[in-house]
């Protein structure tokens, strides 16, 4: 059986409570705490959608690398961070340094 809302479609909901509805009414000085409550609540609402597929592939990244390649656990580590950005801060996965 599914129970809707999920728990990450509560929290969406949340953030758009927060950011549309109350952060325009609040007194300038709480408008930052309004923010912040709604990116986290939009943080733990993608880690519950992503975070489980994110931790298996930085599990089968890791595995794959040879010992001793460092070249190759730089590229994994590159794709474990990206994963963890498309988390906490979407947008920032993007890099493409070395």
């Amino acid at each position: 059986m599914q129970y809707r809302p999920t728990a990450a479609e509560l929290l969406a909901a949340l953030a758009e409570l927060l950011e549309d509805t109350l952060l325009p009414a609040l007194d300038p000085a709480l408008r930052h705490q309004a923010r912040v409550g709604a990116n986290i609540a939009r943080i733990v609402q993608r880690e519950l959608e992503l975070g489980d597929e994110a931790a298996q592939h930085e599990r089968d990244l890791l595995a794959a690398v040879p010992e001793g390649d460092d070249r190759a656990l730089w590229h994994a580590m590159v794709e474990v961070v990206r994963a963890d950005l498309r988390i906490a801060k979407p947008g920032y996965d993007a890099w493409e340094g070395e």
